[in-house]
């Protein structure tokens, strides 16, 4: 497996466990800003047939190298391109691309125009007022619009700490997040688009909030016990919203 943090794995095994749910047999499965391909190669060792997508070409690039799965295939492509392919998907994973896009309803319509009448829609997004995005994300984007000493001593000290600006599930150029979606919102998002979020799951608490992050990285208990808390808090603690749209 090429995720190594447990929150991932976590987040990787909803989509795994609602696919097995849903998915009619042989039924291609299609990853809607699939980046460096980790989730689209998961699910192509599970089995499935899965069509990756990105506009990014250094990330669909690198998910083609990384590939060994004759189920697996990447694509430079958009997901509007894909309507005038005439394509339907019974299953469309949209993981962790909305909090970067400036109009992610755009990409949200265009979703449910290829998805078939009874097919899912599998979206995860950080929570926008988590733990992770209040101290972490938010702080760090106001910084670096300062570009001042403290934003240049900030990457100094981010990178003898080993973080590297990328995330194993995609080396785009930028990876700022825009949107911070709450609970509420997101619903309100597959509302306006005509969805129904019909399942809400959560992921982790602060196991990615620094300083717990330096010593949560290296410690895989603390990233369970981290992921095992989060269950039994309100969703407005957890770090990220896994969810299962279908249309209404």
């Amino acid at each position: 497996m090429e995720f190594e943090r447990i929150a991932d794995i976590k987040r990787l095994k909803f989509i795994i466990e609602t696919l097995k749910e849903s998915l009619p047999d042989k039924a291609e499965v299609l990853d809607v800003g699939c980046g460096n391909g980790v989730i689209s190669r998961s699910l192509g060792a599970e089995g499935f047939n899965v069509k990756g997508i990105d506009i990014s070409d250094k990330t669909i690039a690198k998910a083609k190298a990384l590939n060994k799965y004759p189920n697996v295939q990447f694509e430079v492509k958009s997901a509007e391109q894909l309507i005038a392919d005439g394509s339907k998907y019974y299953a469309i994973i949209c993981s962790e691309v909305l909090e970067h896009l400036h109009e992610p309803g755009k990409l949200v319509s265009t979703l449910h125009e290829i998805l078939d009448n009874k097919g899912v829609l599998i979206v995860t997004v950080p929570n926008g007022r988590g733990p992770r995005e209040l101290f972490v994300t938010k702080p760090v984007i106001s910084l670096s619009k300062k570009n001042n000493f403290f934003w240049k001593a900030l990457q100094k000290i981010k990178s003898s700490l080993g973080y590297k600006g990328t995330t194993v599930q995609s080396d785009a150029d930028d990876l700022t997040h825009i949107q911070f979606f709450t609970k509420r919102t997101l619903q309100q998002l597959a509302t306006k688009n005509n969805f129904t979020i019909i399942k809400f799951g959560k992921t982790n608490f602060i196991e990615d909030v620094f300083p717990f992050s330096f010593f949560a990285k290296r410690m895989k208990f603390l990233q369970k016990m981290d992921c095992a808390v989060a269950e039994l808090l309100p969703y407005r603690f957890t770090g990220g919203f896994v969810t299962v749209w279908a249309k209404k």
